[in-house]
């Protein structure tokens, strides 16, 4: 169900702020207010400090990074099965309805594609993505463009790769990086909305 992920991401970064040490914090701290400089023998790509994951909430519990897996094994199945036709834009039959989730039964519907990063923790995130420019009319089962389908966008904190220095030079060491907070935008779904002109 999309609900409990989205209460999970309104949660998320205020647990954060409120039980995460700063990045620096802790054994792994270089000097104060400096984050630690890692070396990709010290941590490879795709993983964060333990000890950052320990103490913050845990990123795979989140909609967006909880959905990455389920997507790409049906990425899989889709291309073993070949390419599928009919419209993008589209409500569900009468005998689909039973099955089909949320963004599927939507008359903004969407769909989720994993969006890849290598210099984010987490690297991949499941973005949704609007199927129709309008939205559906419950009366004829086609698109409208009496309303318009617009993205619904949930704040998430990220760790950011970023290329430091292991030395006193302060000259980045090449394959050297420390991790940074960040938030970004998700889309999580689609609704549907009053256009803003006439036309």
């Amino acid at each position: 169900m999309l609900c409990p992920g989205l209460l999970l991401l309104a949660w998320l970064p205020a647990g954060l702020a409120r039980h995460s040490p700063p990045l620096w914090a802790g054994a792994h701290a270089r000097s104060h207010g400096a984050p630690r400089c890692y070396s990709a023998e010290e941590l490879s790509l795709g993983q964060a400090p333990p000890h950052l994951l320990a103490r913050a909430a845990k990123w795979e519990q989140a909609l967006p990074v909880a959905l990455v897996a389920s997507l790409e094994a049906a990425g899989r199945r889709k291309r073993r099965a070949g390419p599928s036709g009919g419209t993008q834009c589209r409500v569900p039959q009468p005998e689909e309805v039973l099955e089909a989730d949320i963004h599927q039964r939507s008359i903004s519907p969407w769909r989720y594609r994993v969006d890849t990063d290598e210099s984010r923790y987490p690297q991949k995130l499941a973005f949704a993505e609007c199927l129709c420019r309008g939205c559906i009319s419950t009366k004829t089962g086609r698109e409208t463009a009496a309303l318009n389908s617009v993205p619904l966008t949930q704040s998430l904190l990220v760790l950011r790769r970023q290329p430091c220095s292991r030395d006193a030079s302060g000259a980045p060491t090449p394959g050297a990086f420390a991790f940074h907070a960040e938030f970004i935008r998700v889309p999580v779904g689609c609704t549907c909305v009053l256009p803003r002109s006439a036309r």
